[in-house]
């Protein structure tokens, strides 16, 4: 529910701030005013694009702000907790559009975007403008209207899922039927197949054979190396090497370390260092052992290299990445040999998928002709309490006949109305009178609109073209919303603002040439006056007086 609605610089508004409670809360003013700039604001909160024609002149940004209770919305708590954004029962919004037409969002104190400021403004209110019957008119809201007063998301999503599954067997199968003949293709795979299963080209033996061939490329170099660290480190035939220079050390210390501790240390270091030199040595020598000048083992080695870069510039990848060619290679070969029988099992599948999407478009269906005979009805009754006695409403199911999945189900809605006795009913967009439009479209809100979750509804001037008797009908079934849901409205007609729980009115005046509208709660006392204003215009006669105090006397 909306609690709290906070206005700075916005249009001719300098600043505003108005709380609201539950029920109907009217609003009204006159002409000018700006009483439909709060209607303007929510819709901006609710993410609503922009422009810097919104910011008073003179003003460097347009602040707007408002605060709901999440109570009895539960949906709205789970997308905050989704998002991270919650903060206890509280949720508010706040956007700043600034005068070069940029705007900012925040949710609960933290930046967002436009996207989710819309989702989440989606679960807590629902603006219906005075032109909002225009879109009643489009076969495709027609569904949409229809499917949520019938509560079909199930069953819509059923078929949805259903015709996706369909779609992907479908392009499925005419991707195989594209490629024509492959025989060529498969020819050719097995032989490029053959050549690189020919070859060891995991990265372990890319490796090994690369260091194969520095060693035998170096292997003169490696000998006389692995030669002469030997002889340095242990020669055999008595010559100065470092084993043999260790051990004299040891000898020599050996003889005096009893006068000097520390000098067990030093033994110990050397020691250890002769242990290091001798395994060194070992390596030494089984290294030297495995070297050998081969020219034919080095050729053998170099041809192999040879391939493997061949095979790499011919397919035009890296060596390292020659593996993974062979195994994409090795796929499309296999998915290629089995195209056929791939085809005749698709077959299959397409007809299985096929008839669940048609046994889920006839639930759908089911549960679209049982919510278009309500509507029908609720409609039906609610017209002719607004002035149109005879009228008929009626919801006409069309079966869409198609052997291509659709994501709608396998029928299309359209709108009828006979506006008085004896006519026969026609596509409510071939409605002529926009009074009747106006009220038709009015019925089917009230009586389509409370059965989702949204807590908070404002409609803006969607009396426009009634009057009289039917005007105070029109107020008595929003009043009557409102003890289900929050309901805001603007409004013109006395007989609607009588029935508000609470009442607004916008005011302007003009000071230096600059105009500036105000908005302030109304006590009884200037409730009446109000009323009397919208009855009589300027002077507020005694009749008019009267008149308003007969009406809000006569609210149930």
């Amino acid at each position: 529910m909306l609690l709290h609605l906070a206005l700075k610089h916005f249009a001719v508004v300098e600043s505003a701030e108005l709380s609201f409670g539950r029920g109907l809360t009217v609003i009204s003013g006159e002409t000018g005013a700006g009483k439909s700039l709060l209607v303007d604001a929510l819709g901006l909160l609710s993410g609503l694009r922009a422009d810097s024609g919104v910011v008073r002149h003179g003003a460097d940004r347009a602040e707007l702000a408002a605060e709901f209770a999440l109570g009895d919305v539960p949906a709205a708590r789970a997308w905050l907790r989704e998002n991270a954004l919650d903060e206890d029962d509280a949720c508010q919004l706040r956007r700043v559009i600034r005068a070069d037409g940029g705007s900012r969002a925040w949710i609960n104190g933290r930046p967002v975007t436009l996207a989710q400021l819309t989702e989440l403004a989606g679960l807590l209110v629902e603006i219906h403008g005075q032109h909002e019957h225009q879109a009643l008119l489009s076969k495709t809201s027609q569904l949409a209207l229809l499917d949520a007063y019938g509560r079909t998301d199930a069953e819509r999503a059923a078929v949805e899922a259903a015709a996706r599954e369909w779609s992907a067997l479908l392009r499925e199968r005419e991707t195989l039927l594209a490629q024509g003949d492959v025989g060529d293709r498969i020819e050719w795979l097995a032989h490029q197949l053959r050549q690189l299963e020919s070859e060891a080209l995991d990265p372990d033996s890319l490796a090994k054979l690369d260091a194969d061939h520095r060693r035998h490329a170096n292997a003169a170099g490696l000998i006389a190396a692995c030669d002469s660290a030997f002889a340095r480190l242990g020669d055999d035939d008595g010559g100065a090497s470092v084993a043999r220079t260790l051990q004299q050390v040891r000898g020599d210390l050996a003889r005096v370390i009893e006068h000097e501790p520390r000098l067990a240390e030093v033994d110990a270091m050397l020691e250890q260092a002769a242990i290091q030199i001798d395994e060194a040595l070992l390596l030494l020598e089984r290294v030297r052992g495995d070297l050998d000048l081969d020219p034919d083992a080095f050729e053998a080695i170099e041809r192999r290299l040879s391939r493997i870069h061949e095979l790499a510039r011919k397919h035009r990848v890296p060596p390292e990445q020659l593996a993974a060619h062979r195994d994409q290679l090795a796929a499309e070969l296999d998915a290629l040999r089995g195209a056929g029988d791939r085809l005749d099992r698709l077959d299959a599948e397409i007809e299985s998928a096929r008839a669940r999407w048609r046994t889920a478009a006839a639930a759908l269906g089911a549960r679209r002709r049982d919510a278009a005979r309500a509507l029908a009805e609720a409609t039906t009754a609610l017209i002719a309490e607004l002035g149109m006695g005879g009228g008929r409403f009626e919801v006409q199911i069309e079966p869409q006949e198609s052997e291509r999945p659709d994501p709608l189900g396998a029928e299309r809605v359209e709108f009828l109305v006979a506006a008085n006795p004896g006519q026969p009913a026609r596509p409510l967009r071939k409605v002529a009178s926009g009074g009747e439009l106006s009220r038709i479209s009015l019925a089917i809100e009230v009586a389509a609109l409370g059965v989702d979750a949204v807590p908070t509804m404002v409609f803006d001037e969607v009396d426009t073209g009634i009057g009289g008797a039917v005007a105070e009908i029109v107020g008595q079934k929003l009043r009557a919303l409102g003890a289900s849901r929050q309901v805001l409205c603007v409004t013109h007609l006395p007989q609607v603002a009588a029935q508000g729980h609470a009442h607004y009115r916008v005011s302007k005046t003009a000071s230096d040439g600059v105009t500036q509208s105000a908005v302030r709660r109304l006590d009884e006392t200037e409730r009446e006056e109000e009323l009397a204003r919208m009855l009589g215009g300027v002077e507020l006669t005694r009749e008019a007086r009267a008149a308003a105090k007969r009406l809000l006397r006569n609210v149930a």
